[in-house]
């Protein structure tokens, strides 16, 4: 079989690449290791920046986020029983919009198949080869070789690409918290988002629909679910969401796992023939909501370089890895930076350190709200850089 370009991974930035190419008018095809079921069952973080939204809009595939997604015009942040509100659309006018990773997955699945794509599932074994050459080509554990112009590693942190690239390295940070999170059915307590530092713990209200809560603890990564009944849960939601005069109501919880944290970077997103994408290249802590943003920026860019090289313009491809990193990396320091901001250090051993350690991150939190400036950029960076 030949194609233009083979895409190694079909979640969300495997699937969206393809629109992006099929729009384009470049041949692919998308291999995937894991079931159909599978990919569709995977829950993940589910808040999309502006230009996600855009890009959706542009390529036509925003039916089913119309119908499912809640547009959000801010956050709450939390701390010592004060929640502030800051208004995205009064700092920066924009927005955006909670729609769950897993519903994206299922309607650009959908998608493909009324255009009759070739997504293939359950592919074992595959392989990227002469990515230093002109005529790359993927194998699978059946024997079938795809030829093709371009692979892209859209196969996530365990994939088989980047070990592909000769001498790439990988910056990377793991941090001494987790998250415990849950889905449970019942209304949301809040009309936006809410960030809560307190003395036991950061603690986030989010929502998945109307019907639907999605609730983070903070945990220690050592901790077992199997330590967190659904009483105990509830209890400390209460306990660090917990403001006068607002109720967090409780409902059954059908979903909970522990996520440690971590942030990684690659030292180049592409060699040769070989391009990565979304997680197969970087990951953030999920504090900033910018996994599945940065995903799809990624996949905007390379699409659109893509598109220009077989128009005949070589050099935005040549700058792809280039440009993606340098946005990369100021996702990096904006997730970092939340994320140190609203988690409580139990790692300090010292308790008069981590008291210090506390306040100051109290006081970080009332100058954020207390300046415009400081809120305008963290709305800027939050609400989504430019793609």
């Amino acid at each position: 079989m030949r194609t233009q370009v083979a895409i190694i991974g079909a979640g969300p930035a495997g699937l969206l690449l393809g629109h992006i190419l099929q729009r384009a008018g470049i041949g692919f095809v998308i291999l995937e290791q894991k079931s159909r079921e599978y990919v569709l069952g995977r829950i993940r973080a589910g808040v999309l920046e502006q230009g996600s939204v855009d890009i959706l809009r542009d390529l036509g595939l925003d039916s089913d986020l119309d119908a499912r997604g809640l547009t959000h015009h801010g956050i709450y942040l939390q701390y010592e029983g004060q929640r502030r509100h800051l208004d995205f659309v009064d700092l920066v006018g924009r927005t955006v919009t909670v729609y769950g990773q897993q519903a994206l997955v299922r309607h650009l699945l959908a998608e493909h198949d009324r255009l009759g794509s070739d997504v293939r599932f359950e592919v074992e074994g595959v392989a990227p080869h002469g990515i230093d050459s002109g005529a790359p080509y993927v194998t699978t554990a059946d024997g079938e070789r795809i030829d093709c112009d371009f692979i892209v590693g859209a196969d996530g942190y365990h994939g088989v690409c980047r070990p592909a690239i000769p001498g790439v390295t990988a910056l990377e940070r793991d941090y001494p918290y987790a998250w415990l999170g849950i889905l449970a059915d019942v209304a949301p307590s809040t009309d936006d988002l809410i960030y809560a530092l307190h003395p036991e713990g950061f603690a986030m209200h989010s929502m998945r629909s109307l019907e639907v809560s999605r609730l983070y603890l903070q945990v220690d990564p050592s901790e077992s679910i199997d330590e967190w009944p659904d009483d105990r849960i509830w209890e400390q939601l209460q306990t660090r969401l917990g403001v006068d005069g607002w109720t967090l109501h409780e409902g059954t919880i059908t979903e909970k796992s522990i996520t440690p944290m971590r942030s990684f970077v690659a030292s180049t997103l592409e060699h040769g023939r070989l391009f990565l994408v979304g997680d197969a290249g970087h990951i953030v802590p999920p504090t900033g909501a910018k996994g599945l943003n940065s995903a799809i920026a990624d996949v905007a860019l390379l699409g659109r370089s893509l598109a220009a090289r077989y128009g005949g313009d070589d050099s935005p491809l040549t700058r792809y890895s280039a440009s993606a990193l340098a946005r990369q990396w100021k996702v990096q320091q904006f997730s970092q930076w939340m994320t140190e901001m609203l988690h409580v250090h139990r790692e300090i051993a010292d308790e008069s350190t981590r008291a210090f350690r506390y306040r100051s991150q109290v006081g970080q939190l009332e100058y954020t709200t207390g300046s415009r400036h400081a809120q305008a950029a963290l709305a800027e960076q939050y609400a989504g850089l430019p793609f």
